[in-house]
């Protein structure tokens, strides 16, 4: 390139596209290092040095202060003497800050501002949705079983983007209708579609959390996954309530819009039961379940931005709770005793009477559920009925702990397939050895959890060993060495090639 064409402006703008520092810096909104506002409630903010910035009311307050300083001639204020002023220091709100400005985490994504006469595609589209029967297809890639749980998952998920679609349909028709005058035009047909959140009841183990994850990837959408046990009311120690949307903000980069489409999973929601025979006052349980009312049922809430609680120090914002789907889960233990009851209070005396043990052995008693277990368990009516969806999860079987073993795209014994191939070494489960490694799972009650385990201990030594040997081709993990009767089978790469040769 000639020495022309290096100075023409229009090489100059292109470069300093590409290398400007300050252009992911202006994706951000700036916050008053004061008042902890976003820059789209106070307004322009004042650069200081040490890249600290402050809106125009707070230094107007400081200019207001510094002006009444009793400094002045006659110690009454209004006139600011500097001749006056003792020999002191001021401080310097770099060295106050104690660092270098707002957190990148604290920070809000800025809207995009929207340009007269462009047409502004809509965030979701109907037309490039991905349909029930697809999702539950990808879901089976990665999920073994639990049909009917990752059907009811499709469907809901389906529906709650259906309606988010049509939100955004009505509020782009009644922008266009604020701009026609003395028209009376009908917006829509006032069929607004419910919001269906979820409860999923299932044994430890059995993938809940697993199907959320796998489900946010496929459709692409922030999620943030949180535990409810560290949830407490307002005003004691532990997490606020409105931490649940804030770490989704967190997912979704402090992009407000872009997170009020996203999805919360809150795990072992069992745990904010009512606590029975308690003397004390319970911040962790009920309460928790009354101060999740709001945020279920779609409310405009203030949420504090990279901090899991509310104080001066953190910025607030504002987020819109009706289009967010909230999925909750739990194991809940003892739930399985409540059911029995209610189904044995036929269990009498007399011809029609059942058997007292008859359902002792049904794995799958979850499965018949009712609102009324629940609210025995300790699930307050309200915080129930904005759950419209409850379904419960199989408790796995021995074939079903087989096929999580092998079939998954990430299947554990495809992971560690993969470890071993980094030291050239192949590594081979015989049927048998899967089938024993199950069996042990089942016993220890731990659902999927349980295999890991089971095949850490297995692969220890192995993992340890085959550094050492250069020569170890193959390992074959057989069902004596799983039951502890025997050892693994080891081939050598000499033994492998002689082999070969001779099937030549």
């Amino acid at each position: 390139m000639s020495e022309e064409n290096k100075n023409t402006p229009d090489t100059i703008d292109e470069n300093a596209k590409d290398i400007n520092p300050d252009e992911k810096k202006d994706e951000r909104e700036e916050v008053c290092y004061m008042c902890r506002r976003p820059e789209s409630q106070a307004g322009k903010m004042i650069h200081l040095p040490g890249n600290l910035s402050i809106c125009s009311d707070c230094m107007q307050k400081t200019f207001d202060s510094i002006k009444n300083l009793p400094f002045g001639g006659d110690n009454t204020g209004g006139n600011l003497d500097l001749s006056n002023l003792p020999q002191v220091s001021f401080m310097n709100l770099k060295d106050l800050m104690g660092s270098f400005g707002v957190p990148e985490s604290q920070k809000l994504k800025k809207k995009k501002e929207k340009v007269e006469g462009e047409e502004v595609p809509p965030e979701i589209d109907i037309r490039n949705m991905i349909p029930p029967h697809e999702i539950k297809a990808k879901l089976d890639d990665y999920v073994v079983g639990q049909d009917h749980a990752k059907k009811v998952m499709s469907v809901a998920v389906y529906n709650h983007y259906k309606r988010v679609f049509s939100e955004e349909q009505r509020k782009k028709a009644e922008e266009e209708q604020k701009g026609k005058k003395n028209e009376n035009t009908v917006i829509d047909d006032g069929v607004e579609i419910e919001k269906s959140n979820m409860l999923m009841i299932g044994p430890t183990g059995s993938g809940k959390t697993y199907l959320v994850r796998t489900l946010a990837k496929l459709l692409n959408v922030p999620l943030a996954i949180t535990d409810a046990t560290s949830l407490t009311e307002a005003g004691y120690i532990g997490d606020d309530i409105e931490s649940v949307v804030s770490k989704l903000l967190a997912a979704a980069g402090n992009d407000v819009e872009l997170a009020e489409h996203g999805i919360i999973f809150i795990d072992e929601i069992d745990k904010l039961a009512k606590k029975r025979n308690a003397n004390q006052r319970d911040v962790s349980g009920e309460a928790v379940q009354q101060g999740m009312l709001k945020l279920l049922e779609g409310s405009v809430i203030e949420v504090p931005v990279g901090a899991s609680s509310k104080n001066a120090m953190v910025p607030m914002t504002l987020v819109d709770t009706r289009n967010i789907l909230f999925i909750c889960g739990g194991a809940f233990p003892d739930l399985s005793d409540i059911i029995k009851e209610r189904l044995n209070k036929s269990s009498a005396m007399g011809f029609v009477s059942d058997l007292k043990d008859k359902y002792d052995k049904d794995e799958n008693i979850l499965e018949k559920v009712t609102v009324e277990d629940l609210r025995k368990f300790g699930m307050i009516p309200e915080f129930i009925g904005r759950l419209p969806i409850i379904f419960a999860l199989q408790s796995l079987t021995v074939d079903m702990l087989v096929k999580i073993l092998a079939e998954p795209k990430n299947a554990i014994v495809k992971q560690y397939q993969k470890l071993l191939e980094y030291d050239e070494v192949k590594l081979e489960f015989e049927e048998g050895a899967l089938k024993a490694i199950s069996e042990e799972a089942k016993k220890r009650e731990l659902g999927a959890r349980a295999l890991r385990s089971i095949i850490e201990d297995l692969m220890l030594d192995i993992m340890y060993e085959i550094p050492k040997d250069d020569n170890i081709g193959t390992v074959i993990i057989t069902e004596d060495y799983v039951r502890k009767k025997g050892g693994p089978k080891i081939l050598m790469r000499e033994t492998q090639r002689v082999a070969k040769s001779k099937e030549a």
